[in-house]
């Protein structure tokens, strides 16, 4: 077969693979098909973390079909027992003939070992194809799996000159429905949205999902709060109960504030402390020891800063309005305590642009 067969099969694999967008972690999205004299005999995707690899439910359509057959996959095939059985097993015992592979899967207990065994067992293994594509597709699935620690991505709707709120705070809406409907599309794909304590007690924000179509699943909100600033009565804690809610915060925490949170359902976190607040990158390690791979951050001038200066972001998405507002005390979208020089800036890779109504929405990794 041909190399742009080969891509041409594996596009249709990564589609197939983000139907389950959001749906799958920790484990990753994963794509695949089985084709057989040129014709797509089964296709295959994975739904949600214990239930059958992509590999398996494309196997089990093809049945008998798959002798012979060249099964395609966005990621290395498992050969290892986790939540499910290894599917090198089953790609073997189904009478494959060749396996092409997009990326090898970063996971330790399969990192080229599925490929080992299918060679071993006669199947002929094509590895490659389209990776950059598959490892895009799972670049949230691949750093949690090297550092332990969730993908970050930091949100911000701001004005053309750089402004998230006036100088008296006013905030809403910066940006229009249109920008905000796509923010709360992400909100659904992430497994957390992150707040400091200045953006719940500004707007006390509920942070939940609110679209229209699709299904919906609200992540786990996580809020940051040093000084124990963040009344209790805030709208994020109400349905701690029904959804989880992790409050960040130092130790001293008083008993009574503890009590109260606790009973409403939060979950109580206490971080080290660092240069006089929450230390956000021990916050990072926590947060991914709780199998939280994906991590938006939504908050203001202050935790942005701070974030940026730790080094933190993975992804930057900013939405920009057609607006001015001005002002030297209007709140820039970035705080902390920024560079000296400009040769130390964050550089923008990869970075897209596109138009949601009248605003603009500005897409890339750091």
């Amino acid at each position: 077969m041909t190399r742009e067969l080969h891509e041409q099969h594996m596009r249709r694999a990564l589609y197939l693979a983000r139907k389950a967008e959001g749906q799958t972690s920790p484990n990753p999205m994963v794509g695949a098909m089985v084709v057989k004299s040129g014709k797509v005999i089964a296709e295959g995707y994975h739904k949600k973390a214990g239930l059958p690899h992509a590999e398996i439910v494309a196997l089990r359509k093809a049945g008998s079909k798959a002798k012979g057959a060249t099964l395609y996959v966005s990621l290395e095939p498992c050969c290892h027992q986790g939540r499910t059985p290894p599917c090198t097993e089953a790609i073997v015992a189904a009478g494959i003939k060749r396996v092409v592979v997009g990326v090898r899967d970063p996971n330790p207990l399969v990192c080229g070992k599925g490929t080992r065994h299918l060679k071993k067992n006669g199947i002929e293994v094509v590895a490659g194809v389209l990776k950059r594509d598959c490892e895009r597709l799972n670049e949230t699935f691949i750093k949690y799996i090297r550092t332990g620690r969730p993908w970050v991505i930091l949100k911000s709707a701001l004005s053309l000159d750089g402004k998230i709120a006036t100088r008296t705070g006013d905030s809403q809406w910066i940006t229009g429905p249109k920008a905000r409907e796509y923010a709360h599309r992400i909100r659904n794909n992430v497994d957390a949205i992150l707040v400091g304590a200045g953006t719940v007690c500004a707007d006390d924000p509920r942070l939940t999902v609110r679209l229209k179509k699709g299904e919906v699943r609200n992540p786990v909100r996580v809020i940051v709060d040093g000084k124990y600033r963040v009344p209790v009565s805030a709208r994020v804690f109400s349905n701690a109960r029904r959804e989880r809610v992790v409050y960040a915060t130092l130790g001293g925490l008083p008993v009574a504030r503890k009590n109260k949170l606790q009973k409403m359902g939060v979950e109580i976190l206490v971080v080290k402390r660092k240069k006089g607040r929450v230390d956000l990158a021990q916050l990072m390690d926590e947060l991914g020891a709780m199998e939280i791979t994906s991590v938006m951050i939504e908050g203001g001038a202050e935790i942005s800063g701070n974030v940026f200066d730790e080094k933190l972001v993975d992804k930057l998405i900013y939405f920009v309005a057609p607006k001015i507002i001005g002002g030297k005390d209007a709140l820039g979208a970035v705080g902390g305590q920024g560079i000296d020089r400009l040769k130390e800036a964050l550089q923008i890779k990869g970075m897209t642009v596109a138009r949601l109504g009248d605003d603009l929405v500005i897409e890339g990794n750091i």
